[in-house]
């Protein structure tokens, strides 16, 4: 259980996830903020937009950043980054059967769902989710705000830069890099390194050249 009480920002889909976890483990949550005010399925408090987190202390409450993502966007790290400007702290959130090696290192405000797996000297770092049945193993390197997303598998020794959104289901062979705010798409199978800014898909995967609303992530 987290020593402070907590606020979620968001009240979408990862978020229920979340609460349900925190629910689970008995942690107090003070309320949801959002754009607007809505019904939380679980009985949450609307507290009003991100600015009420100001009227708490950073010292009496935790955050939790339950936003999830679809593919690439600076959201999650604006937030973030805006708030530890300010100097609140994000709780980190694990399901109970999430299997972590005692010598993989996870940041700040990490979310690791049900089911995933992180192998030994896996580094995870600030902001990143691991979501449901993901497969971290040996010696990867996932940085800031990164989402892999359920089902992925990377193999060993792989490196996700900043910002990179990995799609449900993707495989990243061992050794390789991806780069910068990629986006993986779902189902892909990576074999070769993948620069920044780019967004693959397929099986093996392939650089999209133009977006095309027809292509499926």
């Amino acid at each position: 259980m987290m020593s402070k009480p907590v606020i979620l920002i968001g009240n979408g889909g990862h978020a229920t996830v979340l609460t349900e976890i925190l629910l689970q483990q008995k942690q107090n949550i003070l309320g949801f903020t959002g754009t607007r005010e809505e019904i939380n399925r679980f009985g949450l408090s609307y507290l009003g937009t991100d600015e009420q987190i100001d009227l708490y202390s950073p010292n009496e409450i935790e955050l939790i950043l339950a936003i999830g993502s679809v593919c690439v966007s600076p959201k999650r790290a604006v937030i973030f980054n805006r708030m530890k400007r300010k100097g609140y702290s994000f709780a980190t959130v694990i399901h109970p059967s999430a299997i972590i090696s005692p010598h993989a290192e996870i940041g700040e405000g990490v979310h690791i769902m049900a089911g995933s797996i992180i192998q030994p000297f896996a580094r995870i770092a600030d902001n990143t989710i691991i979501n449901t049945s993901a497969s971290i193993d040996h010696d990867c390197q996932i940085k800031r705000h990164c989402h892999i997303a359920p089902g992925v598998v990377l193999s060993g020794n792989v490196q996700v830069e900043e910002g990179s959104h990995i799609g449900t289901g993707a495989t990243v062979i061992q050794g390789l890099t991806i780069g910068k705010n990629v986006l993986v798409g779902a189902g892909a199978l990576v074999r070769r390194q993948v620069a920044d800014g780019k967004t693959v898909y397929g099986v093996p995967a392939k650089e999209v050249t133009q977006w095309n609303a027809g292509n499926k992530f």
